[in-house]
């Protein structure tokens, strides 16, 4: 039997993604998290927090592109053409953010609220249009062969905007938690009160999505509640529900790490059910990863080079996160 080169890349897809998803989310989430914080000391300890490494966070989004490009090229051009819109606005708040990064710090006093509000529009318009497009692709998107047979505007629909908002929820938490452990003082303790509300918030939405999707799709719910897989896959909603109950716990005492690591655990659990959810589909409802592949030759050669590439990505990302770990103080920084 040969190697299901499929699967394989699939989970290249999913950990590149996750990853993305994780570490560009709470940087993206400190963005959103400027309208809560209106000392510019304070906003510059934020800043300061992530601009070391924000940008490199930036390389799991580009390789999860471009393996589905590689390996599912079928899924690659539906998906594409189904989230056209959505993705050239992710961009532009992702420019926009970028832009304010660098911008902010050189800019004279009277016109610094400019890049403020870039920072935080460029911000909530890619978090926002992220969880749009996670959206329409969770509530299916529409297919003659092989090939995107919808409309430029089916994104528009009252799913793919509310998880607009759950994916701003998720990484506002996020980058709240980042700051409680990279922080402290008055701004620490500003950041605790505001992870209390949004992990609340994030807990409703994924319970949300939870009731939603059984209820709208019934291969979804044959997939969670059918025997034996409602007992197999009991353990997702129960961590869930585990890790909110630990980070509440924990911003109640004097939290450091854990809140983060929580948060993070709350967003995998996410991730995960959604991924158990849609499995083996590429293009919900109706393409799977088998009939959207590349040959399994191309695949194969591909796999080579990127099996070899993740490593590098995977060490040179821990190796920044290391130099500039510790607390951020006011006076300090990256610039």
């Amino acid at each position: 039997m040969g190697v299901d080169t499929s699967s394989i890349w699939i989970v290249i897809i999913f950990f590149a993604v996750f990853m993305y998803v994780i570490m560009d989310g709470f940087d993206l989430g400190i963005g959103m998290l400027f309208p809560f914080v209106k000392a510019k000391q304070d906003r510059d300890v934020m800043m300061n927090t992530v601009a070391p490494v924000w940008d490199g966070n930036e390389t799991w989004l580009v390789m999860g592109g471009t393996s589905l490009l590689a390996a599912f090229p079928v899924a690659y051009a539906i998906i594409l053409s189904a989230l056209y819109l959505p993705l050239v606005f992710m961009l532009v708040g992702l420019i926009f953010r970028g832009v304010a990064f660098e911008f902010r710090f050189k800019a004279r006093e009277h016109e610094r609220h400019i890049w403020d509000k870039a920072f935080i529009g460029g911000s909530v318009t890619a978090a926002f249009f992220q969880g749009v497009s996670l959206g329409t692709f969770l509530e299916g998107i529409e297919v003659s062969g092989r090939s995107y047979a919808g409309n430029v505007l089916d994104w528009l629909a009252p799913f793919p905007l509310a998880a607009g908002f759950g994916v701003m929820i998720a990484y506002t938490l996020l980058g709240s938690a980042w700051l409680i452990m990279k922080t402290e003082g008055p701004l620490r303790e500003r950041m605790i009160e505001v992870a209390r509300p949004f992990a609340w918030l994030l807990l409703a939405a994924i319970a949300a999505v939870s009731i939603y999707t059984p209820l709208r799709h019934a291969e979804v719910a044959e997939r969670w509640f059918s025997f034996p897989n409602i007992i197999l896959l009991a353990p997702v909603p129960l961590l869930v529900l585990a890790a909110i109950v630990v980070l509440l716990r924990a911003l109640r005492a004097d939290p450091h790490r854990l809140p983060f690591v929580m948060a993070l655990a709350l967003v995998f659990l996410g991730y995960s059910g959604m991924a158990i959810s849609i499995w083996p589909h590429i293009v919900p409802p109706s393409i799977t990863i088998w009939e959207a592949a590349s040959s399994a030759s191309s695949q194969g050669f591909l796999l080579v080079g990127t099996l070899f590439i993740i490593p590098f990505i995977l060490m040179y990302t821990m190796w920044s996160y290391w130099v500039f770990r510790g607390k951020v103080r006011h006076g300090e920084g990256y610039h």
